[in-house]
């Protein structure tokens, strides 16, 4: 296997890195936790202009039409960045749902606005006191002759305040579907969360929204399966995102462990720290072969069923580790407000339990090893 990049791939990580750097340092990041808003707008044009909204989006709705292993280089340096962006609500998963379920109509409608950032789409899914899987869906959607009416509540809704468009997941007597909603119609309530994250998030009430026939994506009962096979792609870029910022803690932690004096030498000179690091650099490198394996076998239109489900389930785990064993090198101020490394702690356990949290990526994983 070839694990060196390509001139063109070394030149998106190169160019992504160097605009995150102009863009997106430390304060950008601290600004935007719990905004209503959640990311800058400088930002988001910044990755507009340079193509990364629609990096994974076809040439022929203004994308760059690249791969999810491109991606997942992307993903890395917005992982070690923190970025603060609706990327991948809206261009990763809400695109991918339209590409593989939507009409003409709704490709049209959507897929260049949201490749050139124009619009912001994101997907309205987890349910109170609901799991991951199929049966955790309960918001309803009954029809009423000539459309439907959606009922129910969802929660931790990324990016809502800012979205044009929802796309909700809802039972039917078909089963599972999915519906594009204009998050200002009638019926909708929108109530900010504060999450460990600390990124925009809502609760989302639907008091019989109507939506007509039109609005869904995809053939009735077709919802979940579509909804299954973006997430299997989608979560590789979140494992790469850990893998950046596993990456960047330990970096950090490193420079302060070599420059920090006790007993007369480095904090690094001590053995147990020093194994400590070496763990967790094995760790962030393993990892980050990982993605990479998931991400090219996507992009050869192999099945990432558990490949998938893998990458995200060791990524976290790695981002999670890492920032707990950086926190105790860094010692009680690294929970301080003032220092960055609190931000590394909270996000790594954040991501760890959104978009299939451990249990049910190890449940997945069973599934397909045990059948």
């Amino acid at each position: 296997m070839d694990l060196d990049f390509t001139e063109e791939q070394q030149m998106v990580i190169d160019m992504t890195r160097t605009m995150l750097e102009e863009h997106c340092d430390t304060q950008v990041v601290r600004d935007a936790e719990d905004d209503p808003k959640g990311y800058p707008d400088a930002l988001w044009k910044q990755m507009s202009e340079l193509g990364l909204n629609g990096l994974l989006i076809p040439e022929s709705y203004g994308g760059g039409e690249q791969t999810i292993l491109e991606g997942a280089f992307v993903y890395e340096e917005l992982g070690r960045a923190m970025a603060p962006t609706p990327h991948f609500v809206s261009c990763v998963v809400s695109a991918k749902l339209l590409l593989s379920g939507g009409n003409d109509a709704q490709k049209n409608a959507w897929l260049e606005k949201i490749a050139n950032g124009d619009s912001i789409l994101t997907p309205a899914w987890l349910e109170p006191q609901r799991g991951f899987s199929a049966k955790g869906i309960a918001v309803k959607a009954e029809s009423d002759g000539e459309g439907f009416k959606i009922t129910g509540r969802k929660r931790s809704v990324a990016y809502a305040s800012s979205a044009d468009q929802l796309i909700v997941l809802a039972r039917t007597d078909a089963g599972v579907d999915l519906f594009l909603v204009d998050p200002n119609a009638s019926g909708i309530t929108m109530k900010q969360l504060l999450s460990q994250g600390r990124e925009a998030q809502y609760q989302i009430d639907f008091d019989g929204v109507s939506v007509s026939a039109d609005d869904r994506i995809g053939a009735a009962g077709s919802g979940w399966e579509t909804w299954t096979a973006v997430m299997q792609e989608s979560v590789i870029l979140l494992a790469a995102s850990a893998i950046g910022g596993a990456d960047r803690c330990l970096t950090e932690t490193v420079e302060y462990a070599n420059s920090r004096i006790q007993f007369d030498k480095p904090l690094g000179a001590f053995q147990s720290l020093s194994h400590y690091m070496a763990d967790a650099s094995t760790s962030i490198d393993g990892g980050r072969v990982l993605v990479h394996e998931a991400a090219w076998n996507a992009a050869q239109g192999r099945s990432v069923a558990r490949l998938g489900p893998m990458a995200k389930l060791f990524c976290c785990e790695t981002y999670r580790e890492t920032t707990r064993v950086c926190a105790q090198i860094w010692g009680g101020v690294a929970f301080t407000i003032e220092y960055d490394q609190q931000i590394f702690f909270r996000r790594a356990k954040a991501l760890q339990l959104t978009w299939w949290d451990t249990p049910y990526l190890e449940e997945l994983i069973a599934k397909d090893v045990l059948d």
